[in-house]
């Protein structure tokens, strides 16, 4: 039976970072609390581990999985073309619910979902997380829900849902959930928000003053995929917790076989024109988005 460990019990929460270090290293999956939602962890550089992660949810790779990382230092690591703004972003909201969608280094040997060469990082602002995201290094972590079901604010709602797919659960308490992430596109010469959160817009122009708001200019239909702030958090993880994906979604008790992902290969660039932020929606579900 998987174990459920509490955060806030010094000796539960030593066992728990062992025991989810050893499964993350064994291709396992592990739920854990993050500032927004209940996330449900692989390592991202496992790819074994991303397809279990995959199928536990019930989806499949149209919408890439966000990576959380414990320090901003790691950005450099990860990301290429990092402009000075990006990096103020990073410096001012970090840790908290700033998604950087980057242009990933290309010797990075991963396989994240269909990102056309991008990845979309965050620092979650939650201490125990941040401390295992620095012993693990980078986790590709998706909001710990069934795909149609609400993101898990409880670690009983998301055992509820993921049941013995998970591997170890982390248990932080009652998490806020609602409001997702604020996504920043910070792959062309000039950032764009495209999905507005918990950071407002007059808050990032403090810091980059010509950063665009999502409706300047009009951006291609497919972004309405990142829904409104309205709307709950999806995908974890930088990119967000996971919204219910249509008005009366069907219940799931188990998460249904999706195709395994393909071995990692060469990640395609978007075509002349087309923001590398659409990489991140998935438009056969409008309503899914990264946390």
């Amino acid at each position: 039976m998987t174990d459920v460990f509490a955060l806030n019990d010094p000796e539960q929460r030593s066992e728990g970072f062992a025991e989810a270090k050893q499964a993350l290293s064994a291709s396992g999956l592990v739920v854990m609390p993050t500032d927004t939602v209940y996330g449900v962890a692989a390592d991202a550089f496992d790819p074994v581990g991303i397809r279990r992660l995959l199928r536990a949810k019930g989806r499949g790779r149209g919408m890439p999985t966000p990576v959380l990382i414990g320090s901003g230092e790691t950005l450099r690591a990860l990301a290429t073309n990092v402009s000075p703004e990006t990096r103020k972003l990073a410096t001012a909201f970090w840790p908290g619910a700033l998604t950087l969608i980057c242009r990933q280094q290309p010797t990075l040997q991963w396989d994240i979902g269909d990102s056309r060469g991008t990845v979309a990082l965050r620092v979650p602002d939650h201490p125990d997380v941040i401390d295992l995201l620095l012993d693990t290094g980078p986790l590709a972590v998706s909001s710990a829900n069934i795909s149609g079901s609400p993101p898990a604010t409880t670690v009983e709602e998301a055992r509820e849902m993921l049941k013995e797919t998970v591997d170890v659960y982390l248990d932080g308490g009652p998490m806020p959930g609602a409001t997702p992430s604020t996504i920043v596109d910070a792959t062309g010469d000039v950032l764009k928000v495209v999905r507005l959160g918990m950071i407002s817009l007059e808050r990032l122009r403090e810091v980059v003053p010509d950063i665009e708001g999502p409706d300047e200019p009009d951006e291609p239909d497919n972004f309405d995929a990142f829904a409104s702030p309205e709307e709950p958090d999806p995908d974890l993880a930088g990119y967000a917790a996971e919204a219910a994906e249509a008005a009366e979604a069907p219940e799931a008790a188990e998460a249904p076989d999706v195709p395994e992902a393909p071995e990692p290969k060469t990640e395609e660039e978007p075509s002349p024109g087309e923001s590398a932020s659409t990489a991140h929606t998935d438009e056969a579900d409008p309503t899914a988005q990264p946390y």
